[in-house]
């Protein structure tokens, strides 16, 4: 436990979702007091386990409304703004969420006397993307700077781990379907990163380790192709699918159908976002705004798959180890 840290209040927005929850239990394990602004605190029971009793406490805060969000910075001396969403729903939109609501903690931290902020935004954030996605990331980011300048903004690529949203999508799938597509030929590249190094890349920023005013881009050890990522999961969970190259026309045109379900499979905007690599860029690389750079050893997929995704086997988890290319049903 970090004794310097025990007097500190972090506010985490977002924190009882899948990253920010292992945010909680990297600055739990610190000895910081956490404060977890979410949009149903009834729903963050599970994150009490993670720190001592009284040391993590749920508060209502709705980044739609600015006094909310005021009164969760009231007291605090670090806030952690992990809120995003892939997709929009109702009232959930790109622009509410993560091009609008970063800006309003940002001036709240300032009238509350917040020391710093850590923001978590997206490998690919850009002003001018065609995707809605990529374009608030960027807004939100702008936004915040307008009033936090010094804030640290860290942008990792996609992130793996029990809970993730694309390893877990795409094996879910395989249970289901004969085939998986490959949108944009399955070409683009990413760098998967292990939640666990994301947390850790946030909590030395709360800690005071990571260049304030500094943009991170966090990747993991491997870049792979939106296809090699696909065999790499189905090795895992010995299944064979066919991969079936789908062009960017027909994929808009699958997400155009499917965007309007509760947990949609595909939308038009992720179909855009996998028109552009998602790495870490030479740049970041050259002046460590990494994880490298934040003294992190990132963890390869290759080791942590196997400990979530056995589930998928046919025969779940006590399923013997798949051949290297996948187990024939």
């Amino acid at each position: 436990m970090n004794m310097s840290a025990t007097n500190k209040l972090v506010t985490i927005f977002g924190g009882s979702g899948f990253v920010g929850r292992y945010i909680v239990r990297a600055l739990a394990r610190r000895g910081y007091r956490i404060r977890v602004a979410v949009r149903r605190p009834d729903l963050a029971f599970h994150l009490q386990p993670l720190g001592g009793v009284g040391q993590i406490h749920a508060v209502q805060a709705n980044l739609r409304y600015p006094d909310s969000v005021m009164a969760a910075l009231a007291g605090t001396d670090i806030a952690v703004n992990c809120v995003g969403i892939l997709f929009e729903s109702r009232r959930q939109t790109f622009d509410t969420v993560q091009a609008t609501g970063p800006g309003l903690i940002g001036q709240a931290a300032v009238k509350q006397g917040v020391e710093h902020v850590v923001h978590l935004s997206a490998i690919g954030a850009d002003a001018d993307s065609a995707s809605d996605y990529a374009r608030t990331k960027a807004a939100g980011e702008a936004a915040l700077a307008t009033h936090m300048p010094d804030a640290t903004i860290l942008r990792p690529s996609i992130i793996f781990g029990p809970e993730d949203d694309f390893f877990n999508r795409f094996a879910t799938m395989a249970q289901l379907s004969p085939m998986l597509p490959l949108v944009a030929g399955g070409t683009t590249r990413f760098q998967p990163v292990y939640v666990n190094d994301v947390a850790e890349a946030a909590a030395r920023a709360v800690d005071g380790d990571a260049m304030p005013s500094t943009i991170y881009e966090l990747g993991g050890p491997r870049v792979a192709s939106f296809k090699e990522l696909l065999v790499m999961m189905l090795e895992v969970i010995g299944r064979k699918r066919l991969l079936a190259p789908i062009p960017a026309s027909i994929a808009r045109m699958i997400g155009s159908m499917t965007q309007w379900l509760p947990k949609p499979p595909l939308t038009v905007d992720q179909v855009k976002l996998l028109a552009h690599d998602n790495v870490v860029t030479d740049a970041a690389i050259a002046e460590r705004r990494t994880l490298e750079g934040l003294g992190i050893d990132p963890m390869a997929m290759e080791l942590i798959l196997p400990t979530y995704l056995t589930r998928y086997r046919r025969s779940g988890q006590f399923a013997a180890e798949p051949g290297r290319n996948g187990a024939q049903e």
